[in-house]
């Protein structure tokens, strides 16, 4: 039986992976930390992985010595494969891969597809079409070389390395990059393993048109893209992600022009074997601009709708290239679903979540935040309370259900 190692299962690609595992028939050891696993990790997941995993705990904020701890592990173990359920771990699975002989992506590479910063650079030196990108460690250095390169306002500002939209601003004015640059720079170890981040924030040129994502599968070298889809993001300044719909509603040249960006930053930033998550704008002229790319899978349950749309397990094939195997990309369904999250008004106590409208359409509706629970306020992605999934022949079919399934949720919080 194959082995796998599955570097922090917490998130809700975790699940995806370990039910992927389970049908390949492939033995797992899910490496997490203790605290972060006992209060982190849901029970139903704690219970899942105890039953059907075996677990072993490391200290990830060490990176040195987890790869040594792990590489140890890994080659006492037999270990066949190891993916990563948590982006900011990325860098960690290259080098602990091509310790081991194993399929994996570029170490010398993999920092740029974690740290937006020296992705920029990457993408510069590769001629990869992106936003004019400038680094700063303090506010007056922003400001000075803001000015240099001539950028005018709206301008974008965010941490170097996070995730989830945390800290990203669309700034118009001086006063706004000031406020801005505190927050992208006011958290420098990523919770909850406390990994130290780069201190430098990133400020980008603002970029027009319509935001894509599209995931890269990379087997042995050889890119495949699948369908890009849609989207979704909040307005201002503050531009949380509120849903997506797999497929985007394009037309085949659009599409095409999508996948060739987004296949040609996945050779830029040394994804050889793996999955490469996208972010891109299409412009009216018909080019493209690539955002960022992780060399993660998508999250926002982005595996489920991918699944449900096309018949293609996105989990299922990280885990088959993790392994050395071919991985299944033949769809097996040409239809379209979406997800559409739920966000309080304010930050608080979350008192009740009702009125998410009922339909055939509507494959699933959740809360992650139970009533009682602590809210944030809108912002970022980690203000959400829960989603809704829905499944249709067409994607416009799914955004007008989408939209009918939300048009009446009422959310309270005190």
């Amino acid at each position: 039986m194959p082995t796998l190692l599955l570097l922090e299962a917490m998130g809700n690609t975790g699940e995806y992976v370990l039910d992927a595992a389970r049908d390949l028939g492939v033995e797992v050891i899910v490496v997490t930390h203790e605290d972060v696993f006992e209060e982190w990790y849901s029970p139903t997941l704690q219970a899942e992985i105890r039953n059907h995993a075996k677990l072993v705990f490391t200290d990830f904020s060490d990176s040195e010595g987890a790869l040594r701890q792990l590489a140890e592990l890994a080659r006492a173990e037999h270990v066949d494969g190891v993916v990563a359920c948590w982006e900011f771990l990325t860098p960690l699975v290259a080098r602990l891969t091509a310790d081991l002989g194993l399929p994996g992506n570029d170490p010398s590479r993999a920092l740029s597809c974690r740290n937006k910063r020296i992705m920029a650079r990457a993408f510069t030196e590769h001629g990869i079409p992106a936003p004019l990108t400038l680094a700063a460690r303090t506010v007056e250095e922003a400001f000075a070389r803001v000015e240099a390169a001539g950028l005018t306002y709206p301008i974008v500002v965010k941490p170097s390395e996070q995730s989830g939209s945390w800290g990203v601003s669309v700034v118009r004015s001086d006063e706004e990059l000031a406020t801005a640059f505190a927050l992208a720079q006011s958290h420098l170890f990523q919770m909850p393993h406390g990994i130290p981040l780069d201190a430098h924030v990133v400020v980008q040129e603002y970029v027009g048109g319509v935001e894509f994502s599209i995931e890269t599968v990379v087997a042995d070298g050889v890119a495949t893209p699948l369908v890009p889809y849609d989207k979704f993001t909040t307005d201002g300044a503050k531009r949380a992600e509120f849903g997506h719909t797999v497929p985007a509603e394009l037309d085949d040249a659009s599409v095409r022009i999508l996948q060739e960006a987004a296949v040609a930053a996945a050779r830029a930033l040394g994804i050889t074997d793996g999955v490469a998550h996208t972010e891109l704008k299409l412009l009216p002229d018909g080019t493209t601009r690539i955002i960022e790319l992780g060399a993660r899978l998508p999250g926002d349950h982005v595996v489920a709708l991918m699944r449900q749309a096309r018949g293609i397990d996105e989990a299922k094939v990280y885990v088959q290239i993790a392994l050395g195997l071919a991985p299944d990309l033949t769809p097996t369904a040409d239809t379209a679903a979406g997800i559409r999250f739920l966000v309080p008004p304010r930050g608080g106590v979350l008192r009740s979540v009702s009125g998410i409208g009922e339909s055939a359409a509507v494959a699933r509706s959740s809360l992650t935040v139970r009533p009682g629970g602590q809210v944030r306020a809108p912002g970022d992605n980690d203000a959400r309370v829960g989603y809704v999934i829905v499944h249709a022949d067409t994607a416009a079919e799914v955004n007008r259900a989408a939209a009918e399934a939300i048009a009446n949720v009422t959310i309270e919080v005190d």
